[in-house]
């Protein structure tokens, strides 16, 4: 199948990869434009930039769909379908309609819980159970498209964002290939989305990860795994932030909230509801990561300090 495939971040190169793979003819790619990365604001490309141009696929990368020219170029490749995985721009409903059998994507939850931009964090952070992947027929709605396929994964104790998108990324592209396959043998059945079930992923922002030790423990260790490896979840020693890594929550102690509790060992902290979290790995301001164990030999915060 001629395939145009629409993604940015290195979560989509196994998904182009796999098209590629299946013997599907790529004919160009559309991601987001080169950024400043680092603190040197080295302007650095997209991952699917990267792989397009190793393997001399075409690539485009438009700052806006709508003023014209990203369509005369999809005019000019006429694909079969759009393939879009993580691609961070609304597609406008002329090259919705564009390709013969329209435009596919890849979306990281089981719609309709959890659309928008950041699903794998907020399942996460919002103590989801399960989560999964659903590819879904696109329409001029975000992420409201009749599904076409899911597959469903437990979430683990031990995931952090970092390990649930490995493994999702792996799905999404098995999931695409296989909807594809089915789509070319006339053996997908669309099914539409629940209105009613539908919730919402919001774009991630750093004071997003700020802990707040009135909620209880595990609230906050399940934001601890969902904001790693970035923004990284924080509070404040004083006037100095505190970065957690890694966190467990652990039997509660008398203790105001915020208090440090125990700080023998790893650093414990009273939270609401009568719990208590211990921080496992911690980045003191202006240090590398280190286990909190070793932070509290060499640099101890005092019982009874209320961390904000």
């Amino acid at each position: 199948m001629r395939i145009v495939f629409m993604g940015t971040p290195e979560y989509s190169v196994a998904t182009l990869a796999a098209l590629k793979n299946a013997g599907h003819e790529i004919c160009a790619v559309f991601c987001q434009p080169d950024k400043p990365v680092g603190r040197k604001q080295i302007l650095t490309p997209p991952q699917t930039k990267v792989f397009a141009q190793d393997n001399n696929i075409p690539v485009y990368q438009p700052h806006s769909l709508r003023d014209g020219s990203a369509l005369e170029i999809l005019n000019s490749i006429m694909p079969d379908l759009i393939v879009v995985v993580a691609y961070g721009k609304i597609l406008p409903k002329v090259i919705l309609d564009l390709p013969k059998y329209g435009c596919i994507n890849g979306h990281a939850s089981i719609l309709p819980k959890l659309r928008g931009a950041s699903p794998i964090q907020w399942a996460i952070v919002s103590g989801e159970k399960k989560t999964g992947v659903t590819v879904m027929k696109m329409d001029e709605g975000m992420d409201t498209g009749d599904i076409l396929s899911v597959r469903e994964t437990d979430i683990l104790p031990s995931d952090t964002a970092e390990t649930l998108f490995d493994r999702l990324s792996g799905f999404t592209a098995e999931l695409i290939c296989k909807t594809i396959s089915d789509i070319e043998n006339g053996k997908v059945l669309p099914i539409k989305q629940d209105e009613d079930l539908a919730t919402y992923a919001p774009i991630i922002k750093k004071e997003m990860a700020h802990l707040d030790f009135s909620q209880s423990a595990n609230t906050l260790v399940n934001a601890v795994r969902g904001f790693y490896p970035w923004p990284v979840a924080f509070c404040f020693v004083g006037n100095k932030r505190l970065k957690v890594l890694s966190a467990k929550a652990v039997d509660y102690k008398n203790g105001t909230i915020g208090e440090v509790t125990d700080n023998r060992g790893n650093l414990v902290v009273a939270c609401g509801n009568n719990t208590a979290i211990e921080f496992l790995i911690v980045q003191p301001e202006g240090s590398k990561a280190m286990r909190a164990a070793d932070m509290m030999r060499g640099n101890p915060i005092e019982l009874g300090t209320v961390l904000k």
